[in-house]
């Protein structure tokens, strides 16, 4: 069982946001990956953390007990694909759990209902779509904390797309003032 419903202030969760980095393969083929982005880096920038934090700080306040709180974004490709980033993360006592199912994961639209026997991604964001690329790292490390599942998943834990972070230890992250009303579409209207 989870600490949800739990307060995590959007600042706390930007923080974590924040720490989360990328480290990716050392080897890397210029047609498949994208040379322009450095081997290290953050894995969301500033306004994907301005988006994310106050929605996940909504969904710790609001979920229960058995609930994870997930993410799925989806950006637009050439050739009518997407890639997708997509996660959830929990609460247990002081320590964050962050799971990275898929950071930029190629994925193909999808088709029509009826038309092929396919998944609709949105709803498992906690499923891996492609072989994982990278490593998932946290700085700064001293909020890292180590599994406690066993001797091989910890002898393992950098192919892990899960950290668990201290994260009532992060100093708060201030976000920039976006117009967040204007990124979030609004709900629809219905008939009465």
């Amino acid at each position: 069982m989870h600490s949800h419903p739990v307060t995590v202030s959007p600042d706390q969760i930007a923080a974590v946001l924040s720490g989360l980095t990328i480290d990716e393969p050392i080897t890397r083929m210029p047609i498949y990956d994208d040379l322009s982005i450095p081997r290290h880096h953050k894995a969301f920038d500033e306004n994907m953390i301005a988006f994310l934090a106050p929605l996940l700080s909504l969904g710790f306040a609001q979920a229960t007990p058995e609930e994870v709180i997930t993410f799925y974004l989806s950006k637009d490709r050439s050739w009518g694909s997407r890639e997708v980033t997509s996660g959830g993360l929990f609460v247990q006592g002081d320590e964050l759990h962050f799971v990275l199912a898929n950071y930029r994961s190629p994925t193909n639209y999808m088709a029509d209902f009826g038309a092929a026997q396919t998944n609709d991604d949105r709803l498992t964001p906690m499923r891996s779509m492609t072989p994982r690329r990278g490593r998932l790292s946290f700085e700064p490390s001293s909020a890292l904390r180590t599994s406690t599942s066993g001797m091989f998943s910890r002898i393992f834990q950098t192919q892990e797309p899960k950290l668990i972070i201290a994260f009532k230890q992060l100093t708060p992250y201030p976000l920039n003032t976006l117009d967040l009303p204007s990124l979030i579409p609004p709900p629809s209207k219905r008939p009465p």
